[in-house]
Formats: C-alpha cells, structure tokens, sequence
C-alpha cells in the first residue's frame, strides 16, 4: 500500500492512472481542491479533495471506481466528488459558495479545467451566505449547549466549524470586489478588516482548531460566547448587504 503523501503532487500521476483505467474516454478532468490547493494541507491530518468530472455515461457507471476509491481512501484521499459538466453549470445558483471556492482555489491535476470559466450571479450567492451564516449560528448556540462547558467538546465544536466559516469568508471577500488570498490566515484577517470583526478572536479560533493552543475551561466558555456574538452580528451585517 502506498504511503500518505508528504505533497499532493506526489499522487496526481498516480492517481490519474487508476481513474484513467477506471473510466477511460468517460474521464472528463480531474482537479484538486480544498487544503491541498491552499497550502493549508497538513499531511497525515489534512484529506486530499478531488472533483472528478465525467460523462454522462461515466456518472452512471460510478461501480467502475469502487476499487480505487477504496484503495485511496487509506492514503488520506477523500471519496471524490464525481459530477458532470451540466451538472455544475446547472447548480452554480443552488451551491454558489461552494463552486466558488473550488473555482478559487484548485488544481487541475488532468483534463479539461471545468472551474475556470465558471461565472456567479453575486444575488445568489449573498442569499446563500446570509443562509448559511444564520444556520452555523444556530448549530453554534446548539452545540454549546451540547458541549455542557466541557474544554474537548468546545475544541470539537470550534474544529468542526471553522472550515465551513473559511468558506463563507471567500464568498464573502468576492462580493465585495476584494482579493481573496489562499490561505487561511490571510481570509481571516481581510474578513476582519472588511467587516469589522474580532481578528484575534478568529485567528485564536484557528489556533485551537490546528490544536496549537489550548485554553482552560473558564477561557474556552468565554470564547465561544465571543465566536457565537461574532458570528451573529456578521450575518446582521450581511443580512442589509447591499449587492450592485
């Protein structure tokens, strides 16, 4: 069995082989997305995130891959996700955050790059983050309530959330026509600045999710007090947004 790479490059021709094997001329591209785009892949932490795009005839066939998904799976690489070109060109107002940030941030490891061209209407896609901001805030509120002040289940529930946040956060850095670096640190600190938020409330969030600080109970309680408030006046902000 191969081993975890230390660089997703060290797998793209590998694993361009297995699908090209697994699905011949039905392999439209495949391109990598996520932390192992950004610089932010941590190895033996981090998955590797592939979009594999297939014919029509190749997403209805999806058996033909169940063997590699499977051996990769023990190499840290995700299940990928498998779609079509219509697929993604008919869902870019139903999933605009997240083709955004593929769009933004991804590597085209074979084929025809299906991201790059991709445009979004800036009213989708403000909807969808005043959406998914007032949903996180909501799970917020309900998974402190869960964690019952215990320090390992604040840390759980700020690791789980971040990600969904960085996400947001490009989108949020799109619509108002600022640059969007890579990095995480970076989209927290630019979000910060554009929508006045608490930049070292953040980038301590960050902090405990990559397991670099740990804090005492009384700390980790306030804190996530903080996030909760933080999030919510974000998405009041958002919520009045004007798009032009």
């Amino acid at each position: 069995m191969g081993k975890i790479p230390k660089d997703p490059n060290e797998i793209f021709e590998e694993i361009t082989k297995d699908y090209q094997i697994a699905f011949g001329n039905d392999l439209v591209s495949i391109a990598l997305y996520g932390s192992g785009a950004t610089g932010d892949y941590v190895p033996k932490k981090s998955d590797l995130n592939f979009l594999i795009a297939l014919t029509e005839e190749g997403i209805n066939t999806l058996e033909r891959s169940l063997e590699v998904v499977s051996r990769w799976r023990k190499r840290k690489v995700s299940i990928p996700l498998f779609l079509t070109k219509s697929y993604i060109t008919s869902s870019l107002d139903t999933f605009p955050i997240e083709f955004l940030n593929m769009k933004m941030n991804h590597i085209l490891v074979f084929g025809e790059d299906v991201l790059a061209n991709l445009s979004f209407e800036k009213g989708s896609l403000r909807v969808q983050c005043e959406r998914e901001l007032k949903a996180k805030l909501l799970q917020l509120r309900q998974g402190y309530l869960d964690a019952s002040k215990r320090v390992r289940n604040l840390r759980l529930l700020i690791a789980s959330s971040i990600p969904a946040f960085i996400a947001i956060f490009r989108a949020l850095l799109y619509l108002k026509d600022t640059e969007v670096p890579a990095r995480r640190e970076e989209i927290v600190s630019r979000v910060c600045e554009e929508f006045d938020l608490d930049h070292g409330l953040f980038s301590t969030l960050l902090s405990i999710k990559d397991r670099e600080k740990r804090l005492p109970k009384g700390e980790m309680d306030w804190l996530i007090q903080r996030y909760i408030t933080e999030v919510r006046r974000l998405s009041l902000i958002v919520d009045k947004m004007e798009i032009p």
